[in-house]
């Protein structure tokens, strides 16, 4: 088995996702292997991943706005809330989901769903740069 990783750097607009599916399929092509496994980690604590539906982007906004729903900003609750009120809602949608996710690839194709995609979720209502690294295992 070969293992290659990679960073991708990722550049969001605030709340909302963001699909990185092509460039986990980059990640596939650069490392030359043709079957097993990529894995994209998220390294924050206030984003992270999701397979979704890449077709209809009313499943992507039901989905976030379900979520707002769930964790509200604002919480009298929340003491964590240094960075502003959406610091610990951030924290916990994070909690709630994913920070990895793993996608088997055959004949260095991915092999996702129809509909599916590879999905950043960022939490924070600001901008903010996301790093992410992709590990590709196979042969």
């Amino acid at each position: 088995m070969a293992v290659y990783h990679s960073e991708i750097n990722v550049r969001t607009q605030g709340q909302g996702t963001l699909e990185i599916t092509d460039q986990a399929r980059n990640a596939i092509r650069e490392s030359g292997l043709k079957n097993g496994t990529v894995t994209v980690f998220c390294r924050h604590t206030s984003c992270s991943l999701v397979l979704m539906e890449n077709a209809d982007p009313s499943a992507r906004h039901d989905l976030e706005g379900f979520m707002s729903r769930l964790v509200p900003e604002n919480d009298r609750h929340f003491t964590h809330t240094y960075e502003g009120p959406d610091d610990m809602p951030s924290h916990i949608k994070m909690a709630l989901t994913r920070s990895a996710e793993v996608v088997p690839f055959a004949e260095g194709r991915l092999l996702l769903g129809t509909w599916q995609g590879i999905f950043l979720w960022e939490h924070r209502t600001a901008p903010h740069s996301r790093s992410l690294i992709v590990t590709v295992i196979g042969e």
